[in-house]
């Protein structure tokens, strides 16, 4: 016979497991003693260690193991116990491997931008028209979050895939000085889906020419300092900034690919040209 501290030295496993082992009624000492309290184990009880950390090591919980300590215990019960253990472990096998490749996706997702700050110099570029669903309302720029989720669960809903970017029409100049905003977002999507009364499919109209600024934006910000920026660059060179089209803001991540507190983010002013 062993004192419990001995055994648990022998054995591995700590006192205040031991006595967890006893209270759940797996590992009881094979002696105590009634004056002391002691607990005494005897040393082919190192055998139920090892059966412990055999089981624990295959996945099962203390409750889950515990039948298989009772006396007499059938056969099909082993079974019916293992059977139901291995259901458990390939359905987590399938969650890990779903976590892994959502993972392996994000690392694949960097890897373009891996060659440094997405932030760049201005330019002018044209601006495709693209087929979009869009939602507008005037509303407190903190509600901008909001939008875009309106936005995007409505997108989904109807079968469109995950999309990185996310549209920004500022109806208003775009400073954020104003309480309530006149925003209107868009999403781009690939197929016909239906509108409704807050929803309107159309066409994002093309932009001849705009002034581009890729930089990183605080989506958390009530104002973006790019706007002024960019407004000041197209002052310098001489040009005039269009009031046919709203300032626009392209989102360039997903949500879940925002890292730290700033995303990519794309402003465009629209410029005028010979035709205006």
């Amino acid at each position: 016979m062993m004192k419990i501290s001995a055994f648990a030295k022998v054995s591995g496993i700590s006192i205040k497991t031991l006595r967890y082992y006893d209270e759940l009624g797996l590992l009881k000492p094979a002696h105590v003693d009634e004056q002391s309290g002691y607990r005494y184990y005897s040393e082919e009880q190192l055998l139920t260690v090892k059966r412990i950390a055999a089981y624990k090591e295959q996945g099962f919980t203390l409750e889950q193991l515990k039948p298989f300590f009772e006396e007499d215990i059938d056969t099909d019960v082993v079974k019916n116990k293992l059977a139901d253990k291995m259901t458990e472990l390939q359905h987590a096998m399938r969650t890990l491997q779903l976590q892994l490749d959502e993972v392996n996706s994000r690392m694949s997702r960097l890897e373009p931008s891996e060659a440094g700050d997405p932030e760049g110099p201005v330019r002018i570029r044209e601006v495709p028209s693209q087929l979009a669903a869009f939602i507008r309302d005037q509303v407190p720029r903190s509600q901008l979050c909001l939008l875009l989720d309106e936005i995007t669960k409505y997108a989904t809903s109807y079968g469109e895939p995950e999309v990185c970017q996310l549209i920004i029409l500022w109806h208003d100049d775009g400073s954020g000085n104003a309480d309530v905003a006149d925003i209107e977002i868009a999403i781009p999507i690939t197929g016909d889906i239906p509108a409704n009364g807050r929803v309107r499919v159309d066409f994002l109209p093309e932009l001849p020419s705009a002034a581009s600024l890729v930089h990183r934006c605080d989506p958390y910000g009530y104002s973006c300092p790019a706007v002024p920026e960019l407004k000041a660059w197209i002052s310098s060179q001489g040009l005039v900034q269009s009031d046919r089209e709203p300032i626009r803001e392209i989102y360039l991540t997903s949500d879940k690919d925002i890292y730290g507190k700033k995303r990519p983010a794309e402003l465009l002013i629209p410029l005028q040209g010979n035709a205006e």
